[in-house]
This record gives C-alpha cells, sequence and structure tokens, in this order.
C-alpha cells in the first residue's frame, strides 16, 4: 500500500538537521537542569514478518539506555503486528529497560482490553501524576478489530478535569484524532476538548511512521514520532525526547535511532 503524509488544513513543521553525533547521546542539554525526561517511542510492530524486529527493537533499547536522567518511557502504541501472542514476547524486551515504563493501546495490538490489563497491569485507558506537578494520559484509540476509533471523550475529560491543578499534562493517543494526515481521523470533539485545557502541553501520536513533526490546533502543539519498527515510514527510524525545566518550557527532539543525531528540535 503506498502511504502518504499529507496535510489536509494545516501545516507540518519540521527540520532535519541530524547534528549530534552518537558519542554524545543522552548528553545534549536544551535546557538547564530539566526536572523531567521523558521519551517517547511508537511503532515496533515487534513479530511482522519480513523485518528485523527483534534487531530493532534492541537498537532502541541500547539508544534508551545511553540517554541520561530519563524517568520514563512511553510506548506510543502498535507494540505487536497484530498476533496476540507476541504481546508477552514484547513485554519481556521492554521489561529488559533500566527505566520505567508505560504501554499505549494502537490498532496493530489487537488483543482485548481484558487482556491488556492482565499483561500490562493498567487498563487501556490510563492516566497517572508523576512527581505530583504533571500528569501524563494514555487514551485508547482502537479496539480487538484493528479498527481506528475517536478516544472516550467522557473518561477524557474526567481525566482532564482531575489534573486541572496540575502545571503540566501531556496526552498520548496511538492515532491523531484529526485527519490532517491520510491515517488519521476525524474526532473534533476530542481536540476541542483538548484544547479546553490550558495546561495540557502536548499530545503525541504514533501511528503515521512517515510523519515525525509537529503541529498546531486550538493553540495546543500534536506531535509524532515517526517509528522505530515496522516495514515502511521514514529513513530515519527513532524516537522523540522531551524535557521540562524549571522554568516550565518543554524542549523535544526527535533523534535517530542508528547514530542518535538530532533530526529535529522544538520548544513548547
Amino acid at each position: 500500500m503506498q502511504r502518504r503524509p499529507f496535510l489536509k488544513n494545516i501545516s507540518l513543521i519540521a527540520t532535519a538537521t541530524a547534528v549530534i553525533p552518537f558519542p554524545l547521546i543522552g548528553k545534549t542539554k536544551t535546557n538547564m537542569e530539566p526536572i523531567l525526561k521523558f521519551i517517547v517511542a511508537s511503532d515496533g510492530h515487534y513479530g511482522q514478518r519480513e523485518t528485523a524486529f527483534e534487531s530493532s527493537h534492541q537498537k532502541l533499547i541500547d539508544a534508551i539506555h545511553l540517554e541520561e536522567g530519563v524517568d520514563f518511557v512511553v510506548f506510543n502504541g502498535d507494540l505487536i503486528h497484530d498476533e496476540p501472542a507476541f504481546m508477552p514476547q514484547v513485554k519481556r524486551v521492554y521489561d529488559s529497560l533500566n527505566v520505567p515504563y508505560y504501554p499505549v493501546k494502537g490498532n496493530h495490538d489487537q488483543i482485548s482490553e481484558e487482556d491488556w490489563e492482565s499483561i500490562w497491569g493498567i487498563p487501556a485507558n490510563h492516566a497517572f501524576v508523576h512527581g505530583d506537578a504533571f500528569g501524563f494520559v494514555l487514551a485508547n484509540s482502537s479496539n480487538q478489530q484493528g479498527e481506528y476509533l475517536c478516544v472516550d471523550t467522557i473518561w477524557l475529560k474526567e481525566r482532564l478535569a482531575a489534573f486541572k491543578g496540575l502545571s503540566h499534562v501531556f496526552i498520548f493517543i496511538h492515532i491523531s484524532q484529526r485527519d490532517w494526515t491520510k491515517h488519521g481521523i476525524a474526532c473534533e470533539e476530542v481536540l476541542d476538548l483538548i484544547g479546553s485545557y490550558p495546561n495540557v502541553r502536548a499530545t503525541f501520536h504514533g501511528h503515521d511512521h512517515d510523519v515525525d513533526g509537529i503541529m498546531y490546533h486550538h493553540k495546543k502543539t500534536y506531535l509524532w514520532s515517526g517509528h522505530f519498527g515496522g516495514s515502511w515510514g521514514s529513513p530515519h527510524p527513532g524516537y522523540r525526547i522531551c524535557t521540562l525545566g524549571e522554568d516550565g518550557t518543554v524542549t523535544t527532539q526527535l533523534k535517530s535511532m542508528k547514530d542518535g543525531s538530532v533530526l529535529s528540535t522544538h520548544v513548547l
């Protein structure tokens, strides 16, 4: 299938500078004394035939281990490629990380929500607070059949309302909730809800392997991370780093998994 990530109503903003060499991976200081640092990686597609899924996962694990001061990692959907038997296997791979991690359910993670919770220990819709001031929302956008779904707005509103007193909230949804990319869907109610909470600083998407930039809607930031596995997408598989400085500034960098080079940097 030919895939193209063209936007319908909004421009995709991205850069491709690739300036930081591998020996310096993990030593980039975009904010002095960051008080929070997390990594987002998406679309590993563990088990996909005719792909080097085992080596791509190991390369990502190795790259994460070279990063300094990481609080946790979010795997933003499509952990496996359709076959439910791969889910316990990829969990064992993630368990080799030396930092905590959280999974987000994607359309190729074709297991029931009951099995998801049994394996991962958290529901497919999950939210948590880190460090008493930062809220994280992991929202499900698919089902066992792999259909593209709008996020449960009742659940999302409850979580955002509960987090309204926090300084920063970050949302992770595998499938874009607006059809501004070829594989996004039109869920304007979700974007309106996100736009109504001032403390939501960024929403992160996966799914579109060949989209790894930034978009804006209702003055909110939406970020993609490309992919680190699978059979198609950006020629630079990688992951996204986000750091929060003492001044409240959020800086995000997209990094190549191959050599640790910085592909883009944005200050939110």
